[in-house]
C-alpha cells in the first residue's frame, strides 16, 4: 500500500480515532502474537477456525491475534484488575484471520474499535452505539446504517420452548448460519410450545424502529418472556432522542456468536457492500474467563471495508500533499528555510542543488503546490517557467492546500 492510498487510510483512521478520544477512550496496544490458550479461553472454537497458529522455540503454541477484544480483555483482567473502572479503551490495529481471500476479507486487515469495560446496562450500550454512529460519520460516509438487536430474544425463546437441549443447540447453530429456513423447520417441531414456535419464526424477520420493539415484545410476552427487551428499548430510546433513528434500525435478524455475546449486538452496513462494515455488542462473560468478571461492550470497524464503501460512494478523503519543494545552492540556507516553513505549518521537502526549471519539474513530480528557492535569508517563489518571482512575505503566509496545476504557479 503506497503513498496516496496509505495517506487516505491514515486520514480515515485518524478521524475515527479522534471521535473515540473525544469520548475519553484511551489508546492501548497489545502483542500481535498471543498464546493460543488465551484466544480459546475467550472465543472458544472460533479460534480453531480463524487463527494462524505457530510454535515458538520452546514449543509453545501461539497464534496471531484474529481480533482485538480478547487481547484487551486479557489486559483488563491482569494489568487493570486493581484499578477502579470503568475503563474506556480504543485501538487501531492489524489482525489476522485464516479464511479464503475475498473482496473486503483479506487475511490481514485493520480494526478500529473501542471497548467499554466495567459498565453494564442500557446507558453503556447507548454510548457504544453512539460512538459507532459518530465514527462512521467522521469517516466521511454519506450512506450507512447500524442495526441493533439482542441475543436475549433467542436465548429466552429457547428457555421457554419446552424442547430438549439438542433442539436448542440446533437453533443456535442455525442462527449462527443465519439460516432462516432451518429456523422455520425447527420452529415447527411438535415438541415446541405454539407461542414459541410462532415467535421463533417471526422474530428474526422483524426490523424497524419503535414499532419493531413493540411487535417483538408482543410475541415474547405471549411466551411468558416479560423482561427480555428492557435494555434494548431504553438503548433505542436514547438513540432516538439523539436524532439517530434515521441511522439506527432495530433488527432482530442480527445473529452474532450466541456463545460469546450476552445482550446487545450491533452491525454496521453500507449500501452495495456485501459484508458488514463492522460489528460488536455486549460480552459480559468474557472477562470471567481470565479471572476478573466484569461487564463489557464494544465494537470494531474494518478499515478496509470502510475504505471500499467510501470509494463506492465517491467519498474517498482528499489528503493534503506536499506544499512546496525548496531548492538552492547553499544547503545551510535550504535547511534553515525548510525549518522556518515547517514552523509556519508548511509541508516542505528539500531539493538542494536544484533551481530554475529543474526545481519546477521536481515540484510537478511530487505534486507540490509551490516551487521555492532559498537565497540567503530570502525564500523566493519560482514561476512555472523556472524564473524567480516574488519572495515570500514575512511573517511567512499560511501554507497552500492545492496542487501546482490548480494554483498555476506563483501567486
Amino acid at each position: 500500500m503506497l503513498f496516496q492510498e496509505a495517506a487516505e487510510r491514515e486520514a480515515v483512521s485518524r478521524a475515527i480515532g479522534e471521535v473515540f478520544a473525544l469520548w475519553g477512550y484511551a489508546p492501548v496496544e497489545t502483542p500481535v502474537v498471543e498464546e493460543y490458550s488465551v484466544l480459546t479461553a475467550g472465543v472458544g472454537s472460533a479460534a480453531e477456525r480463524t487463527a494462524f497458529r505457530l510454535f515458538d522455540l520452546d514449543g509453545s503454541l501461539l497464534a496471531l491475534r484474529p481480533e482485538m477484544t480478547v487481547p484487551i480483555a486479557r489486559v483488563a483482567a491482569s494489568r487493570l484488575a486493581e484499578q477502579a473502572g470503568p475503563h474506556r479503551v480504543r485501538y487501531v490495529a492489524p489482525v489476522f484471520r485464516e479464511h479464503a481471500s475475498m473482496r473486503g476479507q483479506a487475511r490481514q486487515f485493520t480494526q478500529a474499535g473501542i471497548e467499554f469495560i466495567g459498565a453494564g446496562g442500557s446507558t453503556a450500550d447507548a454510548e457504544v452505539v453512539t460512538l459507532a454512529v459518530e465514527a462512521l460519520e467522521a469517516s466521511g460516509l454519506s450512506s450507512y446504517s447500524i442495526g441493533i438487536g439482542t441475543v436475549e430474544v433467542l436465548r429466552d425463546l429457547i428457555a421457554a420452548s419446552g424442547a430438549d437441549e439438542h433442539w436448542g443447540a440446533a437453533v443456535i447453530a442455525a442462527a449462527h448460519q443465519r439460516n432462516l429456513v432451518e429456523l422455520d423447520r425447527l420452529a415447527a417441531d411438535p415438541s415446541v410450545r405454539p407461542a414459541v414456535a410462532k415467535a421463533l419464526a417471526a422474530a428474526p424477520r422483524i426490523r424497524g424502529g419503535r414499532e419493531a420493539l413493540d411487535q417483538c415484545r408482543d410475541l415474547l410476552v405471549a411466551c411468558g418472556c416479560m423482561n427480555t427487551l428492557g435494555d434494548l428499548r431504553e438503548t433505542y430510546r436514547v438513540l432516538e432522542g439523539l436524532g439517530y433513528a434515521d441511522r439506527v434500525t432495530v433488527d432482530f435478524g442480527i445473529m452474532r456468536s450466541f456463545d460469546y455475546y450476552t445482550g446487545l449486538v450491533l452491525e454496521a452496513y453500507a449500501p452495495g457492500l456485501g459484508l458488514p462494515l463492522g460489528g460488536g455488542g455486549r460480552y459480559d462473560r468474557l472477562l470471567a474467563a481470565f479471572g476478573a468478571p466484569a461487564p463489557a461492550a464494544g465494537f470494531a470497524l474494518g478499515l478496509e471495508r470502510v475504505m471500499i464503501a467510501l470509494a463506492e460512494q465517491g467519498r474517498t478523503p482528499v489528503t493534503s500533499g506536499t506544499d512546496a519543494v525548496i531548492g538552492g545552492i547553499d544547503s545551510v540556507a535550504v535547511f534553515a528555510a525548510t525549518r522556518a516553513l515547517h514552523n509556519a505549518g508548511w509541508r516542505v521537502t528539500t531539493a538542494v542543488g536544484h533551481s530554475g526549471e529543474a526545481l519546477v519539474r521536481e515540484a510537478d513530480r511530487i505534486g507540490a503546490a509551490e516551487a521555492l528557492m532559498a537565497d540567503g535569508e530570502l525564500i523566493v517563489r519560482i514561476d512555472r517557467s523556472g524564473e524567480r518571482a516574488l519572495p515570500l512575505e514575512r511573517p511567512l503566509p499560511a501554507p497552500p492546500r492545492a496542487t501546482w496545476g490548480q494554483k498555476g504557479g506563483a501567486r
